[in-house]
């Protein structure tokens, strides 16, 4: 490739402008597959090979199987300063982020909440509007009284109000994710039939659950150098199981109230409440953890312009934990209306933008590591079928 064919090539790296993004990343993948030096660091490689034709839904796929350990960045001998300027990491970034956009459901939403600005917007209004509609509609005596008997919640916000709103906004966001997850799916779906399609969907369980390939090939990320560290997958997995112990936590404080009949608030020793703190300290230690690995990663192989939408799902997820935490804290005080207010609000502004913000890499990751092991299964039984080589058995 010429030096001026690099430098647009660099531009359409940097531009926002999707076409320039899918054929920058055309253009990457296609030298990576002549190359083939990373095929062992990571499963992008070795599908790499498998998409022939490579069009805009391998490029998806590939983008959204990429874990982002930045491993074939500081492998790379095409890397810049040469011509060929490869950026991998960043090339990839830019497709995942064009991908929440594209299959985002409705279009035109994903299109304009696909923005961090945007996606902040909505998040900091829905997460300020009920404490804002509390202090308008609740009498203040009520509100900012000290409130200890069971169901102490509910002489602030009714349980019906509560679980209408949040039911309706979760709903939403359910609805709105699996559509966009299914026009992902049929699209980047092997058209081939599936071999093996349970133990394909055990093993892509087992690498999203591990965050398996969240590893460089091995020794861990290179985040800062071309040294090896395991801090982002860690980080990464306390955050991701203290978000499902919140879950089993809300699940549990459900079962409480519509089985045992015992509605909330519940004792320190109960399941809710430990499953609750247990899950939101570590939501606070694995956000800070991935803010200290952001904090000192090496810029080169970043798509800067991405980074955005990774601090505003951080800050919501802070929020979410940082609020629960409060509110237990002082549940017993004249705070404890207003901040289940403020709670519930920043719970809710992560549902009104799960669809459409960082949060949903989880689903589409998921999606593009089942195709990986069904083709990667399909290929191994290939190899198993196949007939001997006569020519090596003379």
């Amino acid at each position: 490739m010429s030096a001026p064919a690099a430098d647009m090539a660099s531009a359409a790296c940097c531009d926002s402008d999707p076409d320039q993004v899918l054929a920058e990343g055309r253009r990457v993948m296609e030298l990576c597959r002549v190359c083939g030096y990373c095929t062992g660091l990571c499963p992008v490689f070795p599908a790499l090979e498998r998409s022939p034709s490579l069009a805009t839904a391998d490029l998806d796929y590939l983008a959204n199987l990429c874990h982002n350990c930045r491993a074939c960045w500081y492998a790379c001998q095409y890397a810049p300063p040469h011509e060929f300027a490869i950026n991998v990491p960043a090339t990839l970034a830019r497709l995942r982020a064009g991908t929440y956009r594209r299959y985002a459901w409705p279009s035109a939403v994903g299109r304009w909440t696909g923005k961090a600005a945007a996606a902040a917007a909505i998040a900091i209004a829905t997460t300020l509007l009920l404490p804002l509609l509390t202090l308008l509609w609740v009498p203040w005596g009520q509100l900012f009284a000290v409130h200890r008997d069971a169901g102490a919640f509910y002489a602030v916000i009714p349980w019906g109000v509560m679980t209408t709103v949040a039911t309706l906004t979760l709903g939403w966001a359910l609805l709105a994710a699996t559509i966009g997850l299914a026009r992902f799916w049929r699209d980047i779906a092997p058209r081939a039939p599936a071999i093996g399609r349970r133990r394909a969907l055990l093993a892509a369980a087992r690498d999203l659950l591990t965050l398996r390939h969240l590893d460089g090939g091995g020794p861990g990320c290179n985040d800062r150098d071309g040294s090896f560290t395991q801090a982002r997958r860690i980080a990464h997995l306390i955050l991701f199981y203290g978000l499902l112990l919140c879950l089993a936590a809300t699940a549990t404080a459900a079962l409480f109230h519509h089985l045992l009949g015992q509605p909330a608030p519940y004792p320190l020793a109960s399941a809710p409440v430990l499953l609750g703190t247990l899950g939101g300290i570590a939501m606070l230690v694995g956000i800070g953890g991935l803010l200290r690995v952001k904090h000192r990663a090496d810029p080169a192989p970043t798509a800067t312009e991405t980074l955005a939408g990774d601090y505003v799902l951080l800050a919501q997820l802070f929020a979410v934990a940082a609020s629960g935490l409060l509110l237990l804290a002082l549940r017993e005080t004249a705070a404890m209306g207003l901040l289940l207010a403020l709670h519930l609000g920043t719970v809710l502004g992560l549902f009104a933008t799960l669809p459409y913000g960082k949060l949903i890499h989880g689903a589409y990751r998921g999606a593009a590591l089942l195709r990986a092991a069904l083709e990667g299964r399909r290929h191994d039984d290939r190899r198993r079928t196949a007939p001997p080589d006569r020519s090596e058995t003379g």
